[in-house]
């Protein structure tokens, strides 16, 4: 995948993501992979799938206008 691919990518999954919620990208970090409301759902849900290499991170309660 092309470096603007994958930004744009990246930036496509973040923007599908619910806000203010803990999130797990692929290790790609090119799509949405599990969403919970706390950081162990996500651990959770990733276990439930056997993926050990997703990327998680925590979403803000609203995007700047030039984050996503």
């Amino acid at each position: 995948m092309k470096r603007n691919a994958a930004i744009e990518a990246r930036v496509a999954a973040l923007r599908q993501a619910p806000l203010n919620a803990w999130i797990a990208l692929s290790d790609d970090e090119t799509k949405l992979v599990a969403q919970g409301t706390t950081y162990q759902d996500v651990v959770n849900a990733l276990d439930a799938m056997g993926d050990d290499s997703a990327v998680i991170l925590r979403t803000p309660p609203n995007w700047l206008p030039l984050s996503v």
